[in-house]
């Protein structure tokens, strides 16, 4: 059984990465703001970098550039365990996070185009890249409201810097046009980069979704006209009515009958 699942996470990565990044988010929320639960979900984002280097692999994008970024992502991630008040390692900690996630997402949208053929895997990596495209914008508010303190504010604590957790919020629903978030960008900064995000969540349904639609529509429309083609060949095909066959074996024995000579002379 173990042989078999990992054997389906090498055929289908980005599956398995959509996964883990919906479960972050929701298993984010009960391990709170405390440095064992900040600990815990590093760790966690330790495995979804894994994750994201296994879903690069299996693109056309240079698998070295992914651990050229991801190598200090990973340090500063135990750093920034050991030191949550740094605000140096915080920012570069995000500032990088954002930058491999936004590889990543770059990545899987080469592997999508990559040919004319949508596979499994390819179907999920359409939810995974968007979830990807959120968290990275995520991490670039976390850096805005650093460089730029009191970027954004909230109708709860607006004084405050706001949580990991309100930032992927207000993401999402950026990204989807959803409208919902109660976390407002007030600097010139802040709001520049959440119309980024509006515009990139339009263009990622209007070019990347709509391709792959249309791409598994177009293979759904072959399979259907096979299988129609198919069925006017075999409804064409009639065998020869009974009597076509009785009036040529008749003509048959026609022939075959001698010719009877009468000994009847002319007058």
């Amino acid at each position: 059984m173990v042989s078999n699942w990992i054997r389906q996470t090498r055929r289908h990565p980005s599956a398995v990465l959509l996964f883990v990044q919906l479960l972050g988010i929701v298993v984010y929320p009960f391990l709170g703001d405390q440095p064992v639960g900040r600990a815990a979900f590093s760790t966690f984002a330790l495995v979804v970098l894994v994750i994201a280097v296994m879903a690069i692999r299996m693109t056309p994008a240079l698998s070295w550039v992914a651990a050229t970024i991801g190598v200090p992502v990973t340090v500063l991630t135990i750093i920034e365990v050991t030191m949550p008040d740094n605000e140096g390692v915080a920012l570069w900690s995000a500032i990088l996070h954002a930058i491999f996630y936004f590889y990543t997402a770059y990545a899987l949208i080469r592997y999508m185009f990559s040919d004319d053929v949508v596979t499994t895997d390819e179907v999920y990596a359409t939810g995974a890249t968007f979830t990807v495209v959120a968290w990275a914008f995520a991490y670039v508010y976390a850096a805005t409201q650093i460089i730029w303190p009191d970027s954004f504010i909230a109708a709860v604590d607006s004084g405050d810097p706001r949580t990991w957790i309100e930032l992927l919020f207000l993401s999402v629903t950026t990204l989807t046009s959803t409208g919902l978030s109660d976390i407002v960008p007030v600097e010139p900064q802040a709001r520049a980069f959440v119309m980024v995000e509006q515009i990139a969540g339009m263009l990622y349904l209007a070019l990347v979704v709509a391709r792959i639609i249309a791409l598994l529509s177009a293979r759904a429309a072959r399979v259907t006209t096979r299988s129609e083609e198919a069925a006017v060949e075999a409804s064409a095909w009639e065998p020869p009515a009974t009597e076509h066959v009785t009036e040529q074996v008749e003509a048959q024995r026609s022939d075959d009958e001698p010719v009877q000579q009468t000994d009847e002379k002319p007058e």
